[in-house]
């Protein structure tokens, strides 16, 4: 990328709708009046070395949902939060020790719904002053980076599937190295890419 935070900037105000994690399966049938809860992700792009590079999350095998997958900082949105983009960068400090102050924001992605019904919405923001990443124990393995130029190549991304729920669901992928990224994250991503790309 030229200058990534104005290419960034003219994908995020590019007009386009949300997306799912049952993008790939046209045939489920989501429940009307269905309650999705509002959550924030924060997709930190640090700027300081080189190339662009996406920081992301292992999350502990020890935890009772999603164990040991791939993701953004961030998650539902507290009572104490003004809004998702407040809810994604409390949970960034309180994950990866990410000063609040640090990340510029540059914009939003449209919502994505997941499977667990929430409506996640990725905050976009790049990182102009390193930080040392301060992963939360318990919740958090691995804080790694990938260059932003892999997730925004759309020939990067797999479309796999597996079993869930007696029924074959396909799903995006986006490996990078040992990180096999995958579900709501790689789906966000390709977003990402698809309006970079658009």
């Amino acid at each position: 990328m030229r200058d990534p935070v104005a290419e960034l900037t003219a994908a995020l105000n590019r007009p386009g709708g949300g997306s799912s994690d049952f993008d790939l399966n046209p045939g489920t049938v989501l429940p009307e009046g269905r309650k999705l809860r509002p959550a924030g992700v924060l997709v930190p792009i640090s700027l300081v070395s080189g190339a662009p590079r996406v920081i992301l999350t292992k999350r502990s095998s020890a935890l009772k949902h999603h164990p040991g997958q791939i993701a953004f900082p961030g998650g539902k949105q507290d009572e104490g939060d003004t809004d998702v983009t407040a809810a994604a960068l409390r949970e960034a400090q309180e994950e990866i020790g990410l000063p609040l102050h640090l990340p510029r924001i540059l914009g939003h992605l449209p919502p994505h719904e997941t499977v667990t019904s929430f409506l996640v919405t990725p905050v976009v923001a790049v990182l102009e002053q390193a930080f040392d990443p301060l992963p939360e124990p318990g919740e958090v393995d691995e804080v790694f980076s990938v260059p932003l130029s892999h997730v925004l190549n759309p020939g990067n991304y797999i479309v796999e599937s597996r079993l869930w729920r007696g029924q074959r669901r396909f799903y995006f992928t986006v490996p990078f190295g040992p990180y096999y990224i995958w579900g709501a994250t790689a789906r966000m991503l390709r977003g990402l890419a698809a309006r970079v790309n658009g």
